[in-house]
């Protein structure tokens, strides 16, 4: 008998690792997946932001916990993945969030500042993506891989934001994404990514200011930014058995930015 539509995005019995998960769309998502019935284990760099994420959570009843870690670090994103599996069991769902951009013009970009946003973004999804198959989804051939990429990796952006490493990565982040869903398909793990367009919430203040909210909204066939839930609905969809014959694929969440020619 097939499912209802409830049962098939109901999350209840899963555990969730979100990276980035102290703020902004990592904790968006993260939020997402808990009111979906997934315990949480959220991670980042700064213990005091991740301990208001998770009481803001719990005060919500969602079962959610935290690890301060550098996902740039491989011995602290094998420290996650070991305290983790100990304090919740097997990771049903990996939420590849953690980040990092830097602006600045193409024939002067600090080649440092190119290797951070590479390291994180890019070989951090890598290394986490891959302690967590081998630990846990690949011997039990099942599991849920988001990763968080951005629409900037799908072309060049206006010649002002100068974020050419960032674009890099992200385009980097979404071919990751093709390769591995293609690879470990046979172990029953999906693979797939969100392409978030303009959220204040992963912006810098001195970008929207720059930018200007009117002005970065007016690129969208929707006229306005992303907000606080939009998120969510593909995040479960990607995480629960509501798409469990879906992998390798990347969905922008841009209100269309990406469909205009030249947007």
């Amino acid at each position: 008998m097939t499912r209802t539509i409830t049962e098939l995005f109901d999350l209840k019995g899963r555990t969730a690792l979100v990276t980035g998960g102290s703020r902004g769309l990592g904790l968006q998502i993260a939020q997402a997946l808990g009111e979906a019935g997934a315990k949480l284990m959220l991670t980042a760099r700064k213990p005091d932001e991740l301990e208001e994420a998770v009481q803001t959570l719990q005060a919500q009843g969602i079962d959610a916990r935290w690890i301060a870690a550098d996902c740039a670090r491989e011995d602290d994103i094998q420290r996650l993945v070991s305290e983790t599996l100990q304090r919740l069991g097997d990771i049903d769902i990996l939420v590849n969030n953690a980040g990092a951009a830097w602006g600045a013009p193409a024939e002067d970009h600090p080649l440092e500042a190119w290797d951070k946003v590479m390291n994180l973004n890019v070989r951090g999804y890598f290394v986490l993506s891959q302690a967590i198959g081998k630990a846990c989804m690949i011997p039990r051939r099942r599991g849920s891989i988001i990763n968080v990429a951005s629409i900037a990796g799908l072309g060049g952006n206006p010649p002002d934001m100068r974020t050419i490493a960032y674009n890099t990565s992200k385009g980097a982040v979404i071919n990751f994404t093709r390769a591995l869903a293609a690879e470990w398909g046979r172990y029953g793990i999906r693979v797939n990514a969100i392409c978030p367009g303009f959220f204040p919430s992963k912006m810098t203040r001195g970008t929207l200011q720059a930018m200007g909210e009117e002005r970065l909204a007016a690129h969208a066939p929707l006229n306005r930014l992303g907000d606080d839930e939009d998120l969510k609905g593909v995040a479960v969809l990607f995480a629960s058995d509501a798409g469990k014959h879906i992998t390798g694929q990347w969905l922008a969440v841009d209100g269309g930015v990406s469909a205009v020619v030249g947007g």
